[in-house]
This record gives C-alpha cells, structure tokens and sequence, in this order.
C-alpha cells in the first residue's frame, strides 16, 4: 500500500447496509451536508436523515453546523 493510499474500514457495530454506505461515504469525503448525501447515495431523506442520527448517535459522526463528519 502506497503513502497516498489508506484503508477504510466500518465499524463493527454498523450492521445496516445504509449506515455503512453513508458512513464510508463521509470517510471518503471527509465531510457532507445531508442534501449532498442524499444526492450522492440516491437515499430518501427519511432514510438518510434517520441513519445520520443513529450514526451520530453512536457517536460515529458529528454534526459541525451543516455538515456531518466521521469522529
């Protein structure tokens, strides 16, 4: 594995395939506001906003004003 290259992983305790989509997607890129997710994933906002919260709530991501980020 080059420098430039890193491994992503998920988090054992994610067992849904729409948290572990949306949690490596803000791995990857870094930080998203919840419209770009939803644009980017293809997810109804429902889906999307209830697998932010629960992320979050396992105090996986964080929500930084408009955005969400990985902790």
């Amino acid at each position: 594995m080059s420098t430039g290259e890193h491994q992503l992983a998920v988090p054992d305790q994610l067992t849904s395939p729409q948290a572990k989509l949306v949690y490596l997607s803000l791995l990857v890129t870094g930080e998203a506001k919840a419209a770009d997710l939803e644009q980017l994933l293809g997810l109804p906002k429902l889906t999307l906003f209830a697998v932010l919260e629960s992320l979050a709530a396992q105090d996986l991501i964080q929500r930084t004003g408009e955005c969400y980020v990985c902790q």
